[in-house]
């Protein structure tokens, strides 16, 4: 994994080419929940889960789980088409979101709004083949609340 004097080395380098290489990477996954206390239960029961936040964000409750090195975000939300339709989005953090999105929207790509900005977080919701949805977001650590620092590369 890339660590951010190796992100800053890479844009140096990629600079003097002309070209910059954005440091992006899959962050997590986010399901709907018909239970969300069962959902724990299972990912903490069965793989080591640690729930990290569980608060409400974006209007419903969101269980953010470690496992291992990964991420798992639970929506209290039944899923609207069950089955494969569980998951809600996946994640992709980066290190330059107005970057990816300006490339994003100059190849076409139809985002139903701009980038939410909080501060310390920045994301924008991305359509994607096969009618899947990405979370592009980046974080500003030096601003992030205490309880997120840990969870966020």
């Amino acid at each position: 994994m890339l660590k951010n004097g190796d992100i800053h080395a890479i844009k140096r380098l990629h600079h003097k080419k002309e070209k910059l290489i954005l440091a992006c990477h899959v962050h997590h996954v986010h399901i709907f929940a018909s239970d969300i206390e069962k959902s724990i239960k299972f990912y903490q029961n069965f793989f080591g889960g640690r729930v990290i936040l569980d608060e409400e964000l974006a209007g419903a409750r969101n269980v953010f789980i470690g496992i291992g090195n990964g991420r798992l975000h639970l929506y209290d939300q039944p899923p609207k088409n069950p089955g494969k339709g569980s998951i809600h989005h996946f994640g992709i953090q980066t290190d330059n979101i107005e970057e990816v999105v300006s490339k994003l929207t100059s190849r076409g790509v139809i985002l139903k709004k701009g980038i939410t900005d909080l501060g310390f977080w920045k994301y924008v919701m991305v359509p994607a083949p096969d009618e899947i949805l990405i979370e592009l977001f980046q974080v500003d650590k030096a601003m992030l609340p205490p309880k997120f620092v840990d969870y966020f590369e």
